[in-house]
């Protein structure tokens, strides 16, 4: 697969003097959602009336002021649904919806007629300007195309002078395909367009300038938009906008680019979504801003809610991996980076900046949730404690932490999938409370004594049967004290621990013992084993982890 002689990059954009790249976004850029327009023509089925009230209602909870609500001359629906908006007083009054038209007299016409009656309003209008489009789709020359957008113009301003009493309107003028466009041209369209509706500093029209198809690397959007902005003649009239597509996967950086390089506005969609690879996502772009302490005056508190409406409205799905929003973005499966994250939210104090070394945000700012522990092979074993205690409410002792590690890393890795806690929870009791042989407590008595608990037992290994008696501080010690004195095995208890399984007094107890084989030695570097057991009786779960642990060992 050789490029070379097929594909070219754009014509170089000689452009000295650049400031943007010293720039810092400080301040939320004007928003406008065309999640209704760009987002549903994109689609392979377009949404209903019904789901397109819905998703504008959730794009004005978001705080969105302006929304591109459709291109009410290419189809009955796009019509119907703006009617609705404006007969049915859907439109919050600090709301502007936005419509699209190309610059031709029928569609003009149309798009004005169905606005009648709204507040306020702004009328974009487009013709293509790229020399691809003015060669290949026209057969025009650049004189040509600026007389198309000048009358597309003068019969906007007719009709919605006609048609428009009582409502405010604010023009909007995009160069298709602009970035592909010679700035120098872009900028005489704009400024013939400009003449027609005679904006003023007090009444600014838009001109937005997409990269309608992504051809270059952002930086390059960024030098055409400063370039564009320095030159242009009536910059006080105007609203400049950018409007990206992520052909080259960088529509985010470029929006951002080009508020660097002098845009106060941003038009884009929910997620990305539109046509071919999308548009520029709005969700990134705030967020983005938000994690760098700048209130981008947009409202994600809940964007897991946001999400769900956007999949039922568009059957469209959020991929896992996407900024912010997946579904794994705030999920550790590495044990270094499961580690790290538990330590930073332990360590931050209320009030102090967000600073976590694989969290760029607060999930809770967001209304989500960190799952810190999902398990695969990469996992560590303090993700793998983490699981059973939060799921199970299996609270492995810290130093069986390690031991329980060791044990289910082969078995998670042989899964070949997550381990989900269920798997774990399998894991555990097969390793620990399923160890029945060859050690089994036949049965057993346990009594108050002078001189702390009495236990009498009897324990089977194979054909033996030991009946068992000691005394002790607990059942846990006189059990091994037993054991000990009727010869059957010789250990001392290293450590233990015990909680319940439930909130209830007849929830069950879970026992922890750690032994160490003595056989008669001093115990230095003799086996050392955990074991476990679980039972509605604190003292038959406290002798069966000690079996446990034997039978492991």
């Amino acid at each position: 697969m050789n490029p070379r002689g097929k594909y070219k990059p754009l014509p170089r954009f000689r452009f000295r003097n650049r400031k943007w790249p010293t720039r810092t976004i400080r301040h939320a850029p004007m928003w406008c959602s065309v999640d209704l327009r760009d987002g549903n023509q994109a689609l392979m089925d377009s949404m209903t009336v019904e789901q397109k009230l819905e998703l504008f209602d959730t794009l004005v909870a978001c705080g969105l002021k302006e929304i591109e609500v459709g291109f009410p001359a290419a189809a009955a629906v796009e019509y119907e649904f703006i009617r609705r908006l404006i007969d049915e007083q859907r439109i919050p009054g600090d709301v502007t919806i936005q419509v699209l038209t190309q610059a031709r007299e029928e569609q003009i016409k149309k798009t004005i007629e169905s606005l009648v009656g709204a507040r306020r309003v702004i009328i974009h209008l487009y013709n293509s300007t790229s020399p691809v489009q003015r060669r290949v789709v026209f057969g025009l020359k650049e004189p040509e195309i600026v007389a198309i957008a000048v009358q597309g113009a003068e019969w906007a301003k007719a009709y919605a002078e006609r048609l428009l009493a009582g409502t405010e309107v604010v023009y909007e003028y995009s160069p298709e395909s602009f970035s592909a466009t010679e700035t120098d041209f872009a900028l005489r369209v704009c400024d013939a367009v400009m003449g027609v509706f005679q904006p003023t500093p007090e009444r600014k029209m838009i001109i937005n300038l997409p990269a309608t198809v992504e051809l270059a690397m952002p930086h390059v959007y960024a030098d055409q938009i400063e370039y564009f902005c320095r030159n242009m003649l009536r910059r006080d009239t105007a609203i400049i906008s950018v409007h990206t597509h992520n052909d080259r996967g960088c529509a985010v950086a470029a929006t951002e680019f080009g508020l660097l390089a002098g845009a106060d506005r941003v038009e884009g969609t929910l997620f990305g979504n539109g046509e071919r690879t999308g548009n520029c996502d709005l969700v990134t772009v705030a967020l983005n801003m938000f994690s760098d302490g700048v209130d981008p005056e947009l409202d994600f508190s809940n964007l897991p809610a946001i999400r769900e409406v956007y999949e039922r409205c568009t059957s469209m799905a959020v991929d896992p991996r996407h900024p912010y929003a997946g579904s794994l973005v705030f999920t550790a499966f590495s044990g270094g980076h499961q580690d790290a994250i538990a330590k930073a939210f332990e360590a931050r104090e209320e009030g102090e900046v967000w600073d976590n070394p694989y969290l760029g945000i607060d999930p809770s700012d967001i209304g989500c949730t960190y799952e810190p522990i999902r398990i695969n092979s990469q996992s560590g074993k303090g993700g793998v404690a983490y699981r059973l205690e939060k799921d199970c409410g299996i609270r492995l002792p810290k130093d069986m932490v390690r031991e329980f590690g060791l044990v289910v890393a082969p078995l998670i890795e042989a899964l070949g999938r997550e381990a989900l806690p269920a798997d774990l929870a399998r894991m555990f009791r097969k390793e620990y409370i399923e160890r029945t042989s060859p050690y089994r407590l036949v049965s057993f008595h346990s009594s108050d004594d002078t001189n702390g608990c009495l236990i009498r037992a009897t324990v089977q290994r194979g054909e033996l049967v030991f009946p068992v008696t000691g005394v002790g501080k607990g059942p846990i010690d006189a059990f091994v004290r037993a054991l000990r004195e009727a010869g059957v095995v010789d250990v001392n208890v290293v450590d233990e621990a015990q909680h319940s399984l439930g909130d209830d007094e007849s929830a069950p107890a879970m026992t922890y013992v750690k032994l160490q084989l003595c056989n008669g030695r001093s115990g230095q570097g003799d086996p050392v084993r955990w074991g476990a057991g679980v039972d509605t009786s604190t003292t038959m779960s406290a002798l069966s982890a000690i079996l446990s642990a034997l039978n492991r060992s």
